[in-house]
């Protein structure tokens, strides 16, 4: 077989994560029209490239139109996870963090840890996958606090999220829920710098205490966020894609990746929500090399960081580091 050197070649061969990725925002698509064709069209539009979401209700409310029919059980869950992860192996991905909606669990009455159960269940053997629990800001102030204080106990939970509408108002409880997490070994997220600006992110760092930021974009309006994301060594988990096409950003040529590199912030790459922009992870690759002239040695850096933060024992991770250094020395 003759090599194949070009640069979709070269993102295909790069063992890749993915680490921030929403379960329902991942739904295989073709497992809707399949399902009811006559509902769902085999092409809509907002699965084309040049669509643009307005505002973030109008992402969110053609997610959930599209993904709340399909997760009505755990073995929905489980058969939408067996496509998506398979698609990550095509695509040389060896490491997977994912979150699942906790709220969903009150509209299907099914408990969190058989949805966890059914995701972890779909991963083949040859991908390591970690699961979230994602909730919305308010969901610590509700009906929820009860799970969310049994969340630590929870064996196969790799860590929480905050995620969904960035405006509404952190409860004052969250930093005391996310300590607890952590105390117990838990992985603690937020989504924040994607529709507010970096204030919101420094909120995430200082009062949250995290450093796995969801999105970061907008820090680069404050270059004392910057700075303060690089000295605490924060991760931002981006989605470009996601990005441009929630109007975050105009284009690809705009995305701040590079400047965060730049200055010193760990970055990683990943699909966010495929249902609703229909992209790949090798497609993200593809997307900053084009529009932001990352050469290859930068897309494995990019690769690398993943592997970093993963939550990997070091033997577990260094193949895969060792292959990434090799690129990176050229």
């Amino acid at each position: 077989m003759i090599p194949d050197f070009s640069l979709a070649g070269f993102i295909q061969s790069l063992p890749k994560t993915e680490t921030h990725l929403h379960v329902e925002g991942a739904l295989p698509y073709e497992l809707l029209h399949d399902w009811k064709p006559e509902i769902y069209p085999e092409f809509p539009a907002f699965r084309e490239r040049s669509y643009r979401y307005e505002t973030f209700p109008d992402f969110e409310q053609q997610l959930l139109n599209n993904a709340l029919p399909w997760f009505t059980s755990a073995e929905r869950y489980h058969e939408a996870a067996k496509v998506m992860f398979a698609r990550h192996v095509t695509q040389n991905v060896k490491y997977v963090e994912t979150s699942f909606h906790l709220p969903v669990t009150g509209f299907i009455n099914v408990s969190g840890q058989e949805i966890i159960s059914a995701i972890k269940s779909a991963a083949p053997k040859n991908l390591e996958v970690r699961v979230f629990a994602g909730m919305l800001r308010s969901d610590i102030g509700g009906s929820l606090r009860k799970t969310i204080d049994e969340l630590h106990t929870w064996n196969d939970l790799a860590g929480t999220d905050l995620h969904g509408f960035e405006l509404m108002p952190t409860e004052l409880d969250t930093a005391k829920v996310w300590q607890k997490l952590r105390d117990a070994g838990k992985v603690t997220k937020c989504h924040a710098g994607e529709f507010d600006g970096a204030a919101r992110v420094r909120e995430a760092i200082e009062q949250l205490g995290v450093t796995r930021i969801q999105h970061g974009v907008r820090a680069s309006e404050d270059p004392a966020v910057m700075k303060l994301a690089s000295d605490r060594g924060v991760t931002f988990d981006l989605c470009p894609i996601s990005n441009v096409g929630l109007k975050v950003v105009p284009d690809m040529t705009k995305h701040p990746l590079r400047r965060f590199i730049e200055a010193g912030i760990r970055c990683t790459i990943s699909t966010d929500d495929p249902l609703c922009f229909a992209n790949s992870i090798n497609e993200e690759y593809w997307a900053v090399s084009h529009g932001l002239g990352f050469t290859r040695r930068e897309l494995a850096r990019l690769a690398r960081n993943g592997f970093e933060v993963a939550s990997l024992s070091p033997t577990q991770k260094q193949p895969w580091l060792d292959q990434l250094d090799a690129v990176i020395r050229g």
